[in-house]
């Protein structure tokens, strides 16, 4: 036992707790439970006692009641959209249409730039992020089992249109990513960006992205797929609950919810907005209220639990201390190469990435470390800044608590036949984080 505890000990525990938790996860051992093992063996294997590890998991967690609590307002909101008979009224159209193959030829695809046009304007023209996901997709998740639509290619779809945009535009989430985040962490660290296109530097890896869309849509996954017809309803059915003032409130609730978010940046209050706009207009009556918020909040709970979890998990990888000898020790290898190096910086970026969950997070924790040593290998500023923007990104995508997949998974998982492992975290780590690899590191090496 004392000989393997000295030997995980001699090992970075930035690396232990990231590869054990992603280990389990692929095991199929539930994510929640994968990340507070992960993160007790990481703060184990370095200086941290067991009470210190706690202590940094339990400040972890406190930061993402927050996270938590706005997905379970925004389960309930959905809920009672759903309620209404909108979502019903929007799928029963679709489903009236599927009538010849060349007409399921162009629901397909229609459903397919939908999604994607939404999840790419939930980055800017309406900086929603996430929140679309409850409201949009299990609605429409029966015609795509008519469509044999294979589900993954749509988690691929709302993965590039949740992360391209803001790590190539400048504006809404591009905005904070790109600005406040990537240039300003890097100037703060020594280096002068200010005369750099970030979107000139950020190209080659959203390049990289946009291949691996691609891929997912013409190659991997084009064929049909089988899903068993949940919950059909003749269209008698579908209407019966529908009517005109059922359908100007959800749609008022709407607009509430979302001018109240972008106008405060509370997701919590938006939601509750939206959901007290359906209970004053009488669309759900007093009595129901309260079993249609515990509806919403089951719908939205694992979601919830996993990403409070995760902020744990980040909290004790940043506690450990272990993140800068983990670049530095890599530095070793380079030996003035910097092939070899941005090689290096690109493989740290992604292992702390999938550990956190969340470019956002990643990006100041890097940069203090990668622009001393991006000066001491000659790379020009535009190129340290795709490549730390890259290694920030890279990891968002298929990492198993980032909020995008957990997301992504709750949508198209609402019937209960979309596996968050191997559905969502698999297939996007695979047609996202590998291009997405070679493009920043080639970026890198050419900008």
């Amino acid at each position: 036992m004392n000989t393997i505890l000295e030997l995980l000990s001699s090992v970075n525990a930035v690396v232990v707790a990231v590869i054990l938790m992603l280990v389990l996860s692929l095991c199929r051992v539930h994510v929640v439970i994968s990340l507070i093992i992960g993160a007790f063996a990481g703060g184990l294997c370095s200086h941290l006692t067991l009470k210190e590890t706690i202590d940094a998991f339990n400040t972890g967690i406190s930061n993402g009641a927050n996270i938590a609590l706005s997905y379970a307002m925004l389960g309930a909101f959905a809920v009672a959209i759903s309620k209404s008979g909108l979502p019903e009224l929007l799928a029963d159209k679709a489903i009236k249409q599927l009538t010849t193959n060349d007409a399921k030829t162009r629901i397909k695809w229609l459903l397919i730039i939908i999604i994607g046009l939404v999840s790419i304007s939930s980055q800017n023209i309406i900086p929603i992020h996430i929140a679309f996901i409850p409201l949009l997709i299990p609605p429409l998740l029966y015609v795509m089992s008519k469509l044999q639509l294979d589900r993954r290619m749509i988690a691929c779809i709302m993965t590039f249109g949740l992360i391209t945009p803001y790590m190539f535009l400048p504006v809404g989430f591009g905005n904070i990513f790109l600005n406040q985040i990537l240039l300003k962490n890097i100037i703060s660290s020594g280096m002068d960006v200010s005369h750099v296109n970030v979107m000139h530097a950020m190209a080659i890896p959203a390049f990289g992205m946009f291949v691996g869309l691609l891929w997912a849509i013409f190659i991997s996954y084009r064929k049909p797929r089988e899903y068993k017809l949940i919950h059909e309803k003749s269209h008698a059915e579908a209407f019966s609950n529908v009517s005109t003032r059922s359908l100007i409130v959800s749609l008022l609730a709407i607009v509430l919810s979302f001018t109240v978010q972008l106008y405060t940046g509370s997701m919590i209050l938006g939601a509750l907005i939206g959901f007290i706009c359906f209970i004053v207009s009488g669309s759900i009556k007093w009595g129901e209220a309260d079993g249609i918020f515990t509806d919403g909040i089951k719908m939205m709970a694992m979601i919830g639990f996993v990403m409070i979890s995760a902020q744990g998990f980040a909290e004790v990888l940043k506690q450990t201390h272990e993140i800068e000898p983990l670049v530095v020790n890599s530095a070793a290898l380079f030996a003035g190469n910097k092939v070899v190096a941005s090689f290096m910086m690109m493989l740290v970026g992604l292992v702390i990435t999938l550990g956190i969950g969340s470019s956002f997070s990643t990006v100041p924790i890097i940069a203090a470390i990668y622009v001393p040593l991006c000066v001491q290998l000659g790379f020009s500023p535009i190129a340290t800044v795709c490549l730390i923007g890259a290694s920030g990104a890279i990891g968002d995508a298929g990492s198993p608590p980032s909020d995008t997949i957990l997301a992504t998974s709750a949508g198209l998982n609402s019937d209960g036949q979309h596996d968050h492992i191997r559905d969502s975290v698999i297939p996007t780590f695979t047609h996202f984080n590998i291009p997405l690899f070679i493009a920043g590191w080639v970026g890198s090496l050419i900008l």
